[in-house]
């Protein structure tokens, strides 16, 4: 199955964000009482990093700290305040089709079927045989073989997230953001959706950047973790996960090493 030449490298350079606090002085009083309307807020200080093309990175850091404005920078949804994104070479200035999020909640059209959803992202084709010849390709590799014709609400919510993901990928981008996209499905449901995730990496080698709260979930499924501090986020770890898949922290004291060290950085003294 061929896809094209994989790329996404990207490269963070002296990166910070900081925001301007434009709520009223009672509300900013009422969430946070050291700030003040007008106040300026370091969310992100001088962040360096780079992940190499077809590299699953997952970005963890507490509730805050800014995770979702790295991806949101990288993608050019947001700018930064100083230093600077390169991918594959050239300063992001602004968003790219190459580049796909997929949030917590679902963004599948509910009055269309799981096929013309996947389809809606080969839009620019015109060839109708080839869209549907593409779509069945992504559909099959998210395994929603026989689910062509349901509907949103006739999926389950793992299956609704593997139909986001066809849709994602059908249009071969160069990098995906999963922005805590398992956020709101049971336990049962998101430890299948790792597992999908993985094997769709494995087999399509997309660059993923992956933003969760969950260090288990990172863990068992990155190339390479981040772990930011709180607000202003630093880097306080990257480090590169060579363990094999599937990975299993109880048989591994060095995998389990990792996790403990991970759950410390976080300030989290025990790992249960």
């Amino acid at each position: 199955m061929g896809f094209g030449l994989n790329m996404g490298r990207v490269l963070i350079q002296n990166l910070s964000r900081e925001f301007i606090e434009r709520r009223s002085a009672r509300r900013v009083a009422n969430a946070n009482p050291d700030l003040s309307q007008g106040d300026r807020l370091l969310v992100l200080n001088s962040i360096n990093l780079e992940f190499q093309d077809g590299e699953l990175v997952c970005i963890l850091g507490p509730s805050g700290c800014g995770k979702t404005t790295i991806a949101r920078i990288i993608a050019g949804f947001d700018f930064p305040s100083s230093g600077k994104v390169l991918t594959d070479g050239k300063e992001v200035r602004g968003p790219s089709s190459d580049n796909i999020f997929v949030f917590q909640h679902s963004g599948l059209l509910p009055w269309m079927t799981v096929r013309e959803n996947v389809c809606l992202g080969l839009r620019n084709l015109t060839d109708r045989t080839q869209i549907l010849k593409r779509a069945q390709e992504f559909i099959d590799v998210v395994d929603l073989t026989g689910f062509e014709n349901h509907y949103p609400h006739q999926l389950s919510g793992g299956m609704q997230r593997r139909a986001e993901l066809a849709r994602a990928l059908v249009i071969n981008p160069e990098i995906l953001f999963m922005d805590e996209p398992f956020a709101g499905l049971d336990f049962l449901t998101r430890l299948k959706m790792r597992e999908e995730v993985v094997n769709m990496h494995e087999l399509l080698r997309k660059t993923i950047i992956f933003i969760t709260h969950d260090i288990d979930e990172a863990l068992s499924m990155a190339d390479r973790v981040v772990v930011l501090s709180d607000r202003p986020a630093i880097v306080k770890m990257d480090v590169k996960i060579d363990f094999p898949h599937p990975r299993d922290f109880h048989s591994d004291p060095n995998l389990e090493d990792l996790r403990k060290g991970v759950y410390m950085e976080l300030g989290v003294h025990y790992a249960l």
